[in-house]
């Protein structure tokens, strides 16, 4: 009796698990599914063909002649460079600075320092200051400038690292810390080799969600970039999108917004696993 009863039990479940599956699928294939592939498939189409996207397969395929105007009137490669130039120093900044940050105020009792973390955290929510942004960038001479750009991207994305890391410090015990003061080790020997190691679940996850963030930032680099030279992607994209004589011609936008996913795409392939892991781990730890 027992027996049958676990078994109607096991599949109930396995139906209500098939039955949400179903759901999100049902659901994911108009939100995900098919502007994705209207994006694709409108890629290949010719300038006339795509002048309405549609979901068609094209009757005529321009997929090699789109990939090289891309390239090179979309400049490309110059704006791939530059976002790599601005991204890999970005995410290795805050992930450094914040998770520093954070384990300063995940351990402290000081009222002026619990005052900051709040200040850092509440820039989450609060709308980018560009004017004064600027203003300080032009002080200090780095106004239009990469320098500039990472400067200001660093400031702002920022209180996300702080804010996850210091809860999950938070959850940890104290006596990794004082085994390692114990040992000798000072407070960078300590950060560096045994709190670092500790965070790195919730810095991966969190440095997947920075590269996005800054991947496809376009408001900041639209204020604080001059010069196609020094242009990111978004903005290679935005420049080449207005500079049809003939309207905006969207097989030729489309491609490049694939080529400006694809490094995103590539790298979430080969570093699947490690996201989720991350993911779990920093959901479970604490």
């Amino acid at each position: 009796m027992i027996t049958n009863t676990g078994t109607w039990v096991t599949s109930r479940g396995t139906l209500w698990r098939r039955l949400r599956y179903l759901v999100l699928s049902i659901v994911a294939i108009p939100w995900v599914v098919l502007p994705f592939w209207i994006l694709l498939v409108n890629s290949w189409k010719t300038d006339a063909e795509a002048a309405t996207p549609t979901i068609a397969l094209p009757t005529q395929w321009a997929l090699w002649e789109n990939l090289q105007i891309v390239i090179d009137q979309g400049r490309y490669f110059t704006g791939l460079r530059n976002s790599l130039i601005v991204a890999v120093p970005v995410v290795l900044g805050v992930l450094l600075l914040g998770s520093m940050s954070a384990w300063t105020y995940a351990r402290t009792k000081s009222r002026t320092l619990l005052t900051a973390y709040y200040l850092t955290a509440l820039s989450i929510i609060l709308p980018p200051a560009v004017v004064p942004t600027v203003v300080l960038l032009t002080k200090a001479g780095l106004t239009g400038s990469t320098a500039g750009y990472i400067l200001a991207l660093l400031g702002t994305r920022i209180g996300v690292i702080v804010f996850l890391t210091t809860g999950y410090i938070r959850g940890l015990s104290p006596d990794y810390e004082a085994a390692a003061q114990v040992d000798g080790a000072n407070r960078w020997q300590t950060y560096w080799h045994v709190i670092l190691p500790l965070l790195r679940p919730v810095l991966f996850s969190a440095a997947v969600m920075t590269v996005i963030n800054v991947w496809n930032d376009f408001f900041f680099a639209l204020y604080m970039i001059k010069g196609t030279g020094n242009a990111t992607l978004p903005l290679t994209l935005y420049n080449f999108a207005n500079v049809g004589q003939y309207g905006l011609r969207w097989n030729l936008v489309f491609m490049h917004v694939i080529l400006t996913s694809l490094p995103l795409v590539i790298a979430y392939v080969v570093l699947q696993r490690r996201v989720m892991s991350g993911l779990t781990e920093g959901g479970l730890t604490g």
